[in-house]
């Protein structure tokens, strides 16, 4: 898997698991693995080692990667998760949503 539909500051919304509704910004994502990494969402404790002289170690809270396919990109017009296409303009490439809002199309851009 080496396309995603997310990209890096995208807001999206998790499908399900124990974070399903949460709203979050993607901070970073893993084409080949297929993973996103979203801020406040599946948060893990790491256990860190003191690596210098005076350094402590410790549990660290931090976010876990989760796939791609869990979460969905964010629509305001339609104020939930959304499908999107592509559509070509000019040389772009432009992600628009696949919703629809009171039964219309809602064909928000998101590049």
């Amino acid at each position: 898997m080496n396309n995603l539909h997310i990209k890096k500051g995208d807001t999206v919304v998790v499908l399900s698991g124990d974070d399903a509704g949460v709203k979050g910004e993607v901070i970073a994502t893993s084409p080949k693995e297929g993973k996103v990494i979203v801020k406040g969402v599946h948060i893990i404790h790491k256990h860190v080692k003191p690596r210098r002289e005076g350094e402590t170690g410790g549990i660290v809270d931090a976010e876990g990667a989760i796939y791609a396919s869990k979460v969905a990109l964010y629509c305001p017009d339609c104020k939930k998760g959304v499908r999107t296409h592509v559509v070509m303009n000019g040389d772009k490439k432009i992600r628009v949503c696949s919703g629809s809002k009171d039964g219309k199309p809602c064909g928000h851009k998101f590049d």
